[in-house]
């Protein structure tokens, strides 16, 4: 894929895609709830599994819908004004803004939702791909985290196979990141200590 599209409107693409990103809405949700600041619970994390330590399920479900969408509609909203390229770069800039929002001194949460969210506005069918991936891993073997690495492994591989390689390689970048961000799982994994859906605390 050849770029076409002009370094100032890339730049804009990223920037409102990382602005979009970076609302925490783990944070703002359990603090609006009167439940305090998640970060200082669990593993610290402002995505749903943390929130979901808080005890409340519908909190969490809320978290896994905002962070998703803010991918969403970043990837839809620079696509129609600049096209495929700039939803690409948004749709990066989204999901490195939920990583590193500028806003939390550059902590966040792991993406797999947000993830979701700007595959979702970029390939709606392979979403099915990611939720088959995972719902079968989390079937077998419990591990949320495996699940989540498992689906990652699998979108880019679809999407190269579904013909869109200009978006399989933006994901390629994506999950390998979400293995980076996930190393302290990985680690659990290896060692048999990570926890399983369903454990608490």
């Amino acid at each position: 894929m050849s770029w076409t599209i002009p370094p100032t409107t890339m730049a804009a693409a990223l920037l409102f895609g990382y602005l979009c990103g970076s609302i925490p809405f783990g944070l703002i949700l359990t603090r609006m709830a009167g439940l305090g600041d998640v970060r200082k619970i669990g593993s610290g994390n402002i995505g749903a599994t943390n929130v979901l330590r808080t005890g409340n399920k519908k909190l969490a479900a809320a978290t896994v819908l905002g962070d998703a969408l803010k991918g969403t509609v970043a990837v839809l909203i620079a696509g129609w004004f600049a096209g495929l390229e700039a939803a690409l770069v948004a749709g990066l800039g989204a999901f490195l803004g939920h990583l590193f929002p500028v806003w939390l001194k550059f902590k966040g949460g792991k993406g797999v939702a947000t993830y979701l969210g700007v595959l979702l506005g970029l390939a709606p069918l392979i979403v099915l791909v990611f939720a088959a991936v995972w719902l079968g891993m989390a079937k077998l073997f419990r591990y949320s985290s495996l699940a989540a690495l498992a689906a990652a492994i699998a979108v880019p591989v679809a999407l190269y196979l579904y013909g869109r390689p200009e978006i399989g390689s933006l994901f390629v970048v994506m999950s390998l990141i979400t293995f980076l961000k996930h190393h302290e799982n990985i680690r659990r994994l290896l060692a048999g200590t990570e926890s399983r859906i369903g454990d608490k605390g």
